[in-house]
Parts: C-alpha cells; structure tokens; sequence
C-alpha cells in the first residue's frame, strides 16, 4: 500500500533524480578532527542551532519540490555534495518535508581537510541498494605533499529494477585559478574514468550515472576531453551558456558546474524501461536573490562571513527518467 500511496510514479511514467550542492551543511557541535570551527556557536560565521535546522528546513524544501510538476513525487536519487557527516543527512532524511517519502542514504567520511563529504539520497522502494565503495583522487602541492579533496562515491544498486552504478563527484575548486587548478580536476577526471572502465570489466553495457560539482563547465577540459567519450552523454552541454544560464554565479557570469551525465545506453527507448527524457536546473524565483546588484543569484546562507538565510550558492540540477510502455 505504501508503494501506491507515496510513490504513483510507479503507475505513470516519469522518475526524477537529482543533484545538489547544499552549501556548507554543517553541524554546529565541533569536530575536533576537522577544520570546521568557523560553523560553531563561538565560530566566526556564527553558526547556532537554530541556523542549522533554519538550513534543514529550506533544504527539504527545495528537494520535496524537485521534479513535482512531472513526476508528481520528490527525487528518488539525490547526490549531495557539502555535507559535514552522516548525522546532517540523517538530518535531512528526516526533516518535515521529507521524512515521508521514505529515504535512506550513502555517506563516506572523505579526507578532505574542511571535512566536506559527498552522499546520496535514495527512495527505498524505486532503488534497492546493492553496495557502495570510495574512489580517492590523489593530488599533490607543490611541495610534493598529499593535497586532500573529496572521494568519488560510487554506489551501486536496482533502479527500477536495474543495474545501476552512481558516481557522485566534488571536484578541487577553482580557488586559487581556473587554469592553476585545471590539472586537478583533470586528475579527478581521470580517476573517475578508471572506475567507469572497471565497471565495464565487470559488466557488459552497464548502467551508468556521474553526477557532481565538478567545478568546471560541460565544455571544459577535464569534462570533454577526459571524461565525456562516445560512452556517455552530457545533456546539460546543451544547457550552458556562459552569459544567460547556469546553477552558480561567480563574477557576475553564470557556471553550470552542477551536471548529470549518462551512460549511452540511457538514451535506448524499450518498452518497460527507464530512458533519459529531459535534464535542467532548479532555478525558482524564491530560490532567488529579490532585489540588488545580484539579483537572480541563488539566495545563499552567507555572502562571506554575513549570514544571509538562504537556501545555497548553487542551484541543484535534476532530470527525469520516462518509462516506455
């Protein structure tokens, strides 16, 4: 009866899944083991209690919503990106708006050194979980030391009955340059096509999935010439445009760093299976900034160190899957 009641996708024919970068998820109790003592009470942003669960709430929001006006049910993948542990996303699991739509989750502690973790969201009764294991990216400064940055998550499962492999990607940020740190996220690249190629070791035609952060454009470098090959398929290159849309502004230009990339196979339209129908961003006018020199920016939590109430930086990206029959 639940299956019918939370999820009528299963009569009609559209699922949604979805990505989203929650901007700094972090508890407010320290974590003596990470640098995280900016987002406490005594810290300099300030972060309290009632800032934490503030961020929840907005959070559940946006995800309860993603999707609705075509598949009529909330997300039944989300890749996170930004969370602190496992406990903010139980958190979020189990905020008001969504504790209903019956989500479990993947979190791996990553080794980042702000203590930042990729996870997943996922519906029990669409995706039954199979596994999931980390991918390290190895980078090094200019010192020869090891330079941390989130793991690739991969987790494995039956989406709507089949096969399916979900990569979830925070690549190194452009921080310090986008052409001085090209080559890290060309290493990320890299590492995640190694784990596609161990994929297809494994399986003939697997269903794949890559979502992420990765900090550069569906035209960039690590994106086209090393990650996107005759294999996969990118529907948010046609999305971007550098001047007009995006899922993040920096400078007063639009980034669509926020991307979903496909298998191939994704695009094959069978009866009774789950094919790639239409990718875009989350990008509502209350997700906005309403008034000013940013205004249609993602209404963020801060602008530095000034706490603002918003939802994120980054606008979260989604796309829907039909079912033909």
């Amino acid at each position: 009866m639940l299956k019918n009641i939370l999820y009528p996708h299963r009569k009609k024919s559209i699922s949604t899944i979805a990505f989203y970068n929650v901007e700094n998820l972090f508890h407010p109790d320290d974590d003596t083991k990470t640098k995280d003592d900016d987002f406490t009470p005594e810290g300099k942003r300030n972060w309290t209690l009632k800032r934490y669960k503030r961020k929840i709430k907005k959070l559940g929001s946006v995800i309860s919503k993603l999707g609705m006006n075509r598949s009529k049910t909330p997300p039944i993948i989300v890749g996170l990106v930004e969370v602190e542990s496992a406990r903010v996303v139980d958190d979020l699991t189990n905020s008001s708006l969504l504790k209903k739509y019956s989500y479990d989750f993947v979190h791996h502690n990553s080794p980042d050194e702000r203590g930042i973790d990729v996870a997943l969201l996922y519906n029990r009764v669409a995706f039954d979980y199979v596994g999931s294991t980390t991918y390290p990216v190895f980078l090094e400064n200019e010192e020869g030391d090891r330079d941390y940055t989130r793991d690739i998550l991969k987790v494995s499962g039956y989406l709507h009955g089949e096969l399916t492999h979900i990569l979830v990607n925070h690549w190194p940020s452009r921080r310090a340059g986008a052409e001085e740190t090209e080559h890290k996220r060309i290493t990320a690249a890299k590492t995640v096509r190694r784990v596609i190629d161990e994929i297809y070791d494994d399986e003939m035609d697997p269903k794949i999935i890559i979502m992420g952060d990765f900090n550069d454009d569906p035209n960039s470098k690590s994106i086209n010439e090393f990650l996107v090959g005759d294999d996969l398929y990118n529907p948010m290159e046609s999305l971007f445009d550098r001047e007009k849309y995006g899922s993040l502004t920096y400078n007063g230009k639009w980034n669509l760093f926020d991307q979903i990339i496909f298998s191939k196979n994704f695009l094959e339209k069978k009866e009774d299976n789950y094919s790639f129908y239409y990718a875009s961003v989350f990008n509502k006018r209350w997700m906005k900034i309403h008034r000013g020199k940013f205004k249609g920016n993602p209404f963020r939590t801060y602008v530095g160190r000034w706490y603002q109430g918003g939802f994120s930086d980054h606008f979260p990206v989604y796309a829907f899957l039909k079912k033909e029959s």
